[in-house]
């Protein structure tokens, strides 16, 4: 095995922590998609998948590496919001904390001298200065439009179609 027992265990509750974050932008999204917010609907969807598709890839990881993929329970996201900015201000916050675990993995790998799962995280890492970026400029875009001027975040996010999106979002989107 490459990487060590107590590495594993810490990606395989990674693992849950990206679905768990997955599932929180789904109900993120189902609550736009309700509030007839398309736009904002989608962003949060395709969000969605890209955590999913961070999840996989450490699975991959694990066992590429010779470690045991476990996924572990994750908790029911919150799904109850009283404004778009109480939406938003969540997924920021929950990527905050994914920078704040990948960053535990990160220095996790540097006192075991795993090169190997540093080397793996770098993208994470990468991945993750885009994600806060986008969702802090997507809240203040938020909160400068108000509850009032959603149809402006709606255009904001139609005419920028989120270029953070992984090649292979773009790409799925582009086949449909």
């Amino acid at each position: 095995m490459l990487i060590s027992s107590p590495m594993n265990s810490a990606l395989n509750e990674q693992v849950g922590f990206e679905f768990a974050a997955s599932l929180q932008y789904v109900a993120i999204a189902a609550h736009f998609d309700s509030e007839s917010l398309p736009e904002l609907a989608r962003y949060y969807y395709r969000q969605a998948d890209e955590e999913r598709a961070h999840a996989m890839r450490i699975v991959k990881f694990v066992v590429d590496a010779g470690g045991r993929a476990q996924i572990p329970a994750i908790a029911a996201p919150h799904s109850q919001f009283t404004t778009t900015e109480d939406a938003v201000q969540k997924a920021l916050e929950g990527e905050m904390k994914v920078t704040q675990e990948i960053n535990a993995l990160v220095g996790q790998a540097v006192r075991e001298n795993d090169h190997i799962t540093q080397n793996f995280l770098q993208w994470f890492v990468a991945e993750q200065l885009e994600e806060v970026s986008s969702a802090e400029t997507l809240l203040r875009i938020v909160q400068r439009a108000g509850e009032q001027d959603l149809l402006h975040v709606e255009e904001y996010l139609a005419r920028h179609r989120h270029p953070h999106l992984s090649a292979t979002t773009r790409d799925a989107d582009a086949d449909s």
